[in-house]
């Protein structure tokens, strides 16, 4: 059993940034990480994924939103840049294992964390 932990979400004002980590129970090289979004009303939208040095993105973040992960492999960061009112949502980080783009479907994601809120004021 994987268990995530999200920090790092609070508000800010359009064109500021934050930075979100998530901080994983288990070490495994093996496992792609990814972060999702969820808006009031709307589904869980996957963000950024990152797998053995493999990053992908959605479109509506790139050249804004970054995935990284710490030398020893326990925290993944998304550093968020330029943010939009349209950002606003609950921010999950997710696990899934021997995946290249664990980011592109929910539906498929082994292990979530509890959620992170960011609020983005015009």
């Amino acid at each position: 059993q994987v268990q995530l932990v999200e920090s790092g979400g609070g508000s800010v004002q359009a064109g500021g940034s934050l930075r979100l980590s998530c901080t994983s129970s288990s070490i495994s090289t093996y496992y792609c990480m990814g972060w999702f979004r969820q808006a009031p009303g709307k589904a869980r939208e996957g963000l950024a994924s990152l797998y053995r040095g493999i990053t992908a993105y959605a479109d509506s973040v790139k050249g804004r939103f970054t995935i990284s992960q710490d030398n020893g492999k326990r925290t993944v960061y998304l550093q968020m840049d330029n943010l939009k009112p349209e950002d606003t949502g609950t921010y999950y980080c997710a696990a899934q294992l021997l995946s290249a783009d664990c980011a592109r479907d929910a539906a498929n994601v082994g292990f979530w964390g509890q959620g992170t809120q960011v609020t983005v004021s015009s």
